[in-house]
């Protein structure tokens, strides 16, 4: 399939569309005397992780939520940044925690992500919040796979009763992706890099979401004609 004969779909729009729900949102709650507030964890310097940190806390602003930003060096510990997710935790004022991931070599990220008080993560990645995702009473749900199905709702992809491929198996994406398209009553296969027959599977999904973090991992020429593509 080329561009030429597909859809794209217009994330820039509902993004913008986002924005604006989320940014009214917030004035109800200001108006109820509660300002949003969203902690923010760096530690080191990578490039990618502070760039992605940057725009998270730009599109907050715009949203009207508070933000504070705690940056750490890349020799903090697991224990030091233990200490720091246990105020937060305790900081009434801090209503969502986000440590930003991947963590420097030596701490222990599981760790920390337990560490987290699940009312506060609002990355999802809590086993609590994991659990409830597969209960389908999901509280918060990693935004990833969250964003994809805004997109295929704001698409007009129908969901229910049709083939849906996941292709990659991460705990971030591709496990919680495959659980919110059963919960929309699709069918579901999850694929990953060592799966027999990928391109017989992808050419018999009506629904694709392509996780796999490999770029050019699916050809084209492999989609079925007709298909709802996500590639993240």
């Amino acid at each position: 399939m080329s561009v030429g004969t597909a859809t794209i779909i217009d994330g820039k729009g509902l993004s913008q569309r986002l924005l604006t729900e989320v940014a009214a949102r917030v004035r109800a709650c200001e108006e109820q005397g509660v300002k949003p507030c969203l902690a923010v964890v760096l530690v080191g310097e990578d490039p990618a992780s502070q760039i992605y940190v940057r725009s998270k806390e730009r599109r907050a602003a715009e949203c009207g939520i508070a933000t504070r930003d705690h940056r750490l060096l890349a020799t903090t510990t697991t224990s030091e940044l233990l200490s720091l997710v246990r105020l937060l935790n305790e900081d009434d004022e801090v209503d969502g925690i986000l440590v930003q991931l991947p963590l420097p070599p030596g701490i222990d990220s599981d760790a920390v992500l337990v560490a987290i008080d699940p009312r506060k993560d609002v990355d999802g990645f809590h086993p609590d919040n994991l659990g409830l995702l597969m209960l389908g009473r999901p509280r918060f749900v990693a935004c990833t796979p969250q964003g994809c199905m805004r997109l295929l709702a704001d698409a007009g992809v129908e969901l229910r009763g049709k083939r849906a491929l996941v292709v990659g198996r991460s705990t971030i994406v591709g496990k919680p992706m495959a659980q919110l398209l059963l919960q929309a009553d699709a069918t579901v296969t999850i694929a990953h890099s060592r799966t027999v027959d990928l391109p017989g599977l992808v050419a018999d999904a009506e629904v694709l979401v392509a996780a796999i973090g490999r770029a050019n991992f699916i050809p084209g020429e492999w989609l079925r004609p007709g298909a709802a593509v996500i590639d993240v």
